[in-house]
């Protein structure tokens, strides 16, 4: 999770395909250059140890636009796909 925000915080789109679940990745990611991700605050979290083959993390995101300061707020699904953790989907 962390490393996502990190790609999210400079601009990484390759990084956010690439450790996002093949079935569930979009085509593409475009990301808001007018948005700037600030911080990140990990609510919650299930599974994800090295005995785990899924997890979750709810956190939220914050950032600043143009227009003024914002959050996200997900509960985050992620899954191992060939040894690695990957992005499932969010809610």
């Amino acid at each position: 999770m962390r490393s996502r925000f990190s790609a999210f915080a400079v601009g990484d789109e390759a990084y956010l395909l690439d450790s996002w679940h093949p079935d569930t990745r979009p085509p593409a990611v475009r990301l808001d250059p007018r948005q700037r991700w600030t911080r990140l605050d990990v609510l919650a979290t299930t599974g994800g140890s090295p005995f785990h083959t899924t997890g979750t993390v709810e956190f939220r995101a914050h950032y600043r636009t143009p227009d003024g300061p914002g959050s996200l707020h997900e509960n985050s699904e992620f899954t191992r796909a060939s040894g690695r953790w990957v992005y499932l989907r969010g809610e």
